[in-house]
């Protein structure tokens, strides 16, 4: 899906997404990311849901975000609690969702003005 351009293009704003990957002010991404407003998306080391741990959560800690929104990829699933204690600890949110509604979330709260990170997982087989 295209989505229209805003006055927020100076940030990295999610301009089209589909099964397979998503662009971010249209370069386009096809694996797993990490994205915050003003930086620019970082790689994130994981392909597949069921291999989240600790670790990635602790690699999302490190931005400093207000709220997380997990794009969980093509459906929703939710993470045990014990996996997001690095972001609990700091009193950080974590949203769960699935891909598309992820990038929907993740722009408008950005449009807001809130350090959000987008954390994203693109699966691959």
């Amino acid at each position: 899906m295209k989505l229209h351009a805003t006055q927020t293009q100076h940030y990295q704003t999610v301009t089209a997404y589909d099964e397979n990957g998503v662009e971010f002010n249209a370069v386009r991404y096809e694996t797993s990311l990490i994205v915050l407003p003003e930086v620019l998306p970082m790689a994130w080391d994981l392909n597949q849901f069921d291999a989240l741990t600790t670790a990635h959560f602790e690699t999302i800690a490190a931005t400093d975000p207000d709220v997380v929104i997990l794009g969980t990829g093509k459906k929703q699933r939710f993470v045990h609690p014990k996996l997001t204690v690095a972001l609990s600890a700091k009193h950080k949110g974590v949203e769960c969702m699935d891909n598309q509604a992820a990038c929907r979330t993740y722009n408008i709260l950005m449009a807001e003005g809130r350090k959000v990170a987008l954390a994203l997982i693109l699966e691959t087989a």
